[in-house]
């Protein structure tokens, strides 16, 4: 599954980012993968919001359909 269809709520498990420019935009924002994250809010046509510890991160619509997640 990938970021984008991701659910308000739901934790994640980064388990791949396929692209190395994709990769360098996600280790950007802190998000590598391994990481557990929370899916905090999905925007229609917009970006996904998630929550990793303390921080909450806008992920463009682009951006988190190059990302697969598993549910943790």
């Amino acid at each position: 599954m990938t970021l984008d269809k991701a659910k308000r709520g739901q934790s994640l498990k980064i388990s791949s980012i396929p692209s190395e420019m994709v990769r360098a935009q996600a280790i950007r924002f802190g998000i590598a993968e391994g990481a557990v994250v929370v899916c905090e809010q999905v925007i229609p046509a917009g970006p996904v919001i998630i929550r990793r510890n303390k921080q909450e991160i806008a992920i463009g619509r682009g951006l988190a359909e190059n990302i697969q997640v598993e549910f943790y």
